[in-house]
């Protein structure tokens, strides 16, 4: 979490807990800020997130009559913040042994075991318990935090898991607070199985499950990678939003871990380390979905790992999740989704791709045709494995035929228009028209006949054919006038030299010196459209979208 700790006698709230205190949107609050003087100055956090005292908040809204009485859990919520601060895992943890247990932990202050028993007795140990994880759940999440997996992450891998038998096992290898591995399957009924490196979330993950009548809920607590505690574990499910880009996850100690089964993951890759660890623990016929970086999919490290994922036929989806899914950035995240086969013969020979990242994050999470794509392992095979799933659902949809005559013909054009803007020349005197008359176009600068353009001197009077000037400022003797010792060509035009020519003999060469720049514009083009006709039609003839045409 990003905000401070506490500096003042009593607890600190932001501004959207003020609004939820005065039962105004936070705009209102954020215009109160600016159109009353007298409002309560920040006692803490940032620029972007201040914090403020509730006593003085509540004085002002009394005094404003904007207040209104303050709810028992907001109450136990803002004291909880007042006592620990950044460590609000911590306070989750101590409450809920409170309530578990009916003795309050040493740290936990008389007043929020008074409102924590209060609140117990009006509305339930569980309701209590589930509404602490939603108030920190928003509150990691309005602080740009991945600390806990978002809502959405957690309506989108319940979407995509479906039905869950009342009777299966299921594993989370980086639990957190639980938020994954509680909200999967059925309320009752399946074992769950988990284990969390922060001992304070482990804690509050285990004591969640009991007091909410979780049955068969299990929370282990250690780094899972290092030191796994579910080894003999076989799991029906597993469900993961490992953590993201931490360099430091066990590489050089595992080396010869039994876990990489598909690879080494590199120092850069943990991702793809979680992703094995979790496959290591799924039965046959058994499945992960794992939250994933969308650069997982491409970058070149990964690369073998992603292959073997490919060619045993383990992967069977790659969904790409629309952007703002993650709370802490709008960048889009991908759900891996794996399954181990029961035996031989019983892998896939398809991925299916699927492409959410146009969609509304809130909104529907079933993929339209235009959006998915079975692309065949072979298909994904090549030099980079590219898992990205806009990729191939783009090239899917691609109308092979119309696009391939759409640019055969725009070649064809391009051909006959390069043909007509070559110009015709005729034999010349030579050896060079810089051998006669010339002037500088440092003469014609000062004479105010050029000036120096970006990139190139341009003709500002009706005397000099710009076209003309240009065209001999590229000659071979003004070249190399113009390049410098290190070989870096600059037609700055200062030390050139073009021939004396009345101004129609300057049109003649301008409109010829036009044509050639014309004409080598547009061969880079052709060149441009010939790689691309011919690399549509060499994909088009290999998947069978296009057929020769005898």
């Amino acid at each position: 979490m990003t905000d401070t700790p506490a500096s003042s006698a009593g607890p600190l709230v932001t501004g959207s807990e003020i609004a939820r205190l005065a039962g105004v949107t936070r705009a209102a609050v954020s215009n109160w800020r600016r159109r009353y003087d007298d409002f309560p100055t920040p006692a803490g956090g940032g620029a972007n997130s201040p914090l403020f005292d509730l006593t003085e908040v509540q004085a002002w809204l009394d005094r404003q009559r904007k207040g209104q009485d303050v709810s028992a859990d907001v109450q136990l919520w803002q004291e909880l913040r007042g006592v620990y601060g950044d460590d609000m895992i911590g306070g989750l943890a101590d409450v809920t042994q409170l309530l578990a247990e009916g003795k309050a932990p040493a740290e936990l202050p008389a007043d929020v075991v008074r409102l924590a028993t209060d609140l117990t007795e009006s509305s339930g140990v569980a309701e209590v318990v589930s509404a602490l994880a939603e108030r920190f759940t928003d509150s990691v999440r309005r602080a740009g935090s991945d600390q806990v997996t978002s809502p959405r992450i957690v309506r989108a891998v319940r979407h995509f898991v479906g039905e869950v038998a009342s009777r299966a096992t299921l594993f989370d290898p980086a639990c957190g607070i639980g938020t994954l591995l509680l909200a999967v399957g059925p309320e009752h009924g399946p074992t769950r199985r988990g284990q969390e490196s922060d001992a304070r979330s482990a804690r509050f993950a285990q004591l969640r499950a009991d007091l909410t009548g979780r049955t068969g809920v299990v929370v282990a607590t250690a780094d899972s990678l290092r030191d796994d505690r579910w080894a003999e574990l076989s799991a029906d499910l597993v469900v993961c939003d490992p953590p993201v880009g931490e360099p430091d996850w066990g590489r050089e100690d595992l080396l010869l871990d039994s876990r990489w089964e598909f690879g080494i993951p590199s120092r850069a890759e943990g991702e793809l380390a979680w992703l094995q660890h979790a496959y290591a623990h799924t039965a046959p016929g058994g499945r992960v979905l794992m939250v994933m970086p969308a650069s997982v999919a491409y970058r070149k490290a990964g690369r073998r790992i992603r292959a073997e994922l490919v060619r045993r036929g383990i992967l069977t989806q790659v969904t790409a999740l629309p952007s703002g899914t993650a709370a802490s950035h709008a960048l889009p995240i991908h759900l891996w989704h794996l399954r181990r086969p029961l035996a031989l013969g019983d892998a896939v020979t398809v991925v299916r791709m699927v492409d959410l990242t146009a969609g509304d994050p809130d909104g529907s999470l079933e993929p339209g045709r235009d959006q998915l794509a079975d692309v065949p392992l072979i298909d994904l095979l090549d030099d980079s494995v590219d898992l990205t799933p806009g990729r191939h659902v783009e090239e899917s949809h691609r109308d092979y035929v119309v696009e391939y005559q759409a640019l055969r013909g725009e070649l064809n054009e391009q051909v006959r228009l390069l043909a007509e803007l070559l110009p015709a020349l005729a034999a010349g005197a030579g050896p060079s028209s810089l051998d006669g008359p010339t002037v500088s176009v440092a003469d014609l600068a000062r004479a105010g006949l050029v000036e120096y353009g970006d990139p190139e001197p341009v003709s500002v009077s009706d005397q000099l054919d710009t076209d003309y000037l240009q065209g001999f400022l590229r000659s071979v003797a003004n070249t190399r006038r113009s390049t410098s010792s290190s070989g870096t060509f600059r037609l700055d035009g200062k030390g050139a030299r073009i021939p004396q020519m009345d101004i129609t003999g300057q049109r003649r060469y301008g409109a010829a010196f036009r044509a050639l720049q014309e004409f080598e514009e547009r061969s880079r083009r052709l060149a441009e459209l010939s790689r691309d006709v011919a690399s549509l039609a060499r994909d088009g003839l290999g998947n069978g979208a296009l057929t020769p045409d005898n």
